[in-house]
């Protein structure tokens, strides 16, 4: 089982990791591009995570004979997520830390533009930009930036690993017994 959640774990982990690496380096040339950033992300996301639907089936045919309960399922899935969040994480981490450390205030900047292009008051603005303010300071933690950043990614992983145990689940066959 460890094998089949490395593997998948990591090429999980390095289709979001290349997914949030391009989409940050396009943001940080033009910040228009933050407009699909959440779309993009959580895309590629599901598309990676759907590789735990392949991996549970296949482990399941493999070494299952067929069957798997919906615990191995399930761990076997949680597996994967850790792993491919893990690797998720390490990469925002550097690139935010070495490459893009003007991130919240880019975002700030390009999220209150697009406020005011709404027709968004005063005061609803100040309001904003306090939320962001707010919102990025876990930023400021290295406990912070790490678990916010897990947060975007694992609850996805946790729920479609759910989805497959319970969809793949199986019982082994009824052995007909011979006198």
């Amino acid at each position: 089982m460890r094998k089949t959640i490395l593997v998948f774990g990591l090429i999980a982990g390095a289709i979001v990791s290349i997914m949030l690496l391009v989409m940050m380096v396009l943001s940080k040339n033009n910040a228009r591009h933050f407009d699909n950033g959440e779309l993009v992300g959580y895309t590629s996301m599901l598309l990676a995570f759907s590789l735990i639907f392949i991996a549970v089936k296949s482990y399941r045919d493999r070494y299952g004979a067929g069957a798997i309960s919906f615990k191995d399922a399930f761990l076997l899935g949680l597996g994967i997520t850790a792993v491919a969040s893990a690797l998720y994480v390490f990469t925002w981490v550097v690139f935010y830390t070495n490459f893009y450390p003007t991130f919240p205030e880019d975002y700030a900047q390009y999220a209150l533009e697009k406020m005011k292009q709404k027709g968004s008051t005063a005061a609803e603005l100040s309001q904003a930009q306090a939320d962001i303010r707010n919102a990025f300071s876990y930023y400021d933690t290295w406990y912070g930036l790490i678990g916010i950043t897990f947060l975007e990614i694992f609850p996805v992983g946790l729920l479609l690993s759910l989805i497959c145990a319970l969809i793949l689940r199986r019982k082994p066959a009824a052995r007909v017994v011979s006198s």
